[in-house]
């Protein structure tokens, strides 16, 4: 399965780090990278993309604000060994969303955000979820169908589903939540496309999302799109 951040994250120097752990102890397992003090602090959760597994995107943390805890979840669907998945769609064309295999990932994701905030002593309005391609779509079902258990969702080279997308309606809970859409105008897996409905979509529940369009890039995240959402995540708790 394609790693779509490995050759990213080889641009950087090389650095000799320890292996990180993957811990059990919530209902996702997942890596952290926490700060001394957790409490109070921003915590992003980062969902992997289909096919991949926590340590995909988990390297971002290295290059977005070190005083956050960060947390890396594994998707519960195992493909093969190191692959994962937050649902497998359904049937020929493009999937709609409907299928139990999502509400499942849905309802973890959900628990996992509740057991995070006990165990690093912060609240809902400082959680963000950050993630890519299939784990985008996974940060929109959970953010706009509960946008009361997050302050943020960024959505990297993703999509808002379609049974989503025709059930997000304007509320004052939603006016609360901060987006980030980061998407390659080149992308053939996830097309461009796809973030401009999300983006118009949002605009109609009278949500401001921070739009970033990055000319020739494919289904990958670019050093440009890495320091656009660490200011973003820096105004999300300025």
């Amino acid at each position: 399965m394609i790693r779509y951040l490995t050759l990213l994250l080889a641009l950087a120097a090389p650095l000799v780090h320890a292996e990180p752990t993957l811990h059990d102890d919530l209902p996702l397992r997942y890596l952290e990278q926490a700060p001394g003090d957790t409490r109070n602090q921003p915590l992003v959760i980062f969902l992997h993309g289909y096919g991949s597994n926590e340590a995909d995107l988990f390297g971002l943390h290295e290059r977005l604000p070190a005083t956050y805890t960060y947390l890396s979840a594994q998707a519960p669907q195992t493909l093969e060994e190191g692959s994962y998945q937050w649902f497998q769609r359904k049937g020929q064309g493009a999937y709609d969303g409907v299928t139990e295999e999502l509400a499942s990932s849905a309802e973890l994701i959900e628990q996992f955000v509740r057991a995070a905030l006990a165990k690093y002593h912060t609240q809902p309005d400082k959680v963000v979820l950050v993630g890519f391609s299939q784990g985008a779509a996974m940060a929109y079902e959970v953010g706009l169908r509960h946008p009361q258990s997050v302050r943020g969702i960024a959505a990297l080279s993703g999509k808002i589903l379609p049974l989503l997308a025709a059930q997000v309606k304007n509320s004052p809970e939603l006016q609360r939540l901060g987006i980030f859409i980061g998407h390659g105008t080149e992308d053939r897996r996830l097309p461009y496309s796809d973030a401009l409905e999300a983006n118009s979509l949002l605009h109609r529940a009278s949500l401001q999302p921070q739009f970033h369009a990055y000319p020739g890039l494919g289904h990958s995240i670019s050093e440009a799109e890495i320091e656009d959402l660490k200011a973003w995540l820096q105004g999300l708790n300025p």
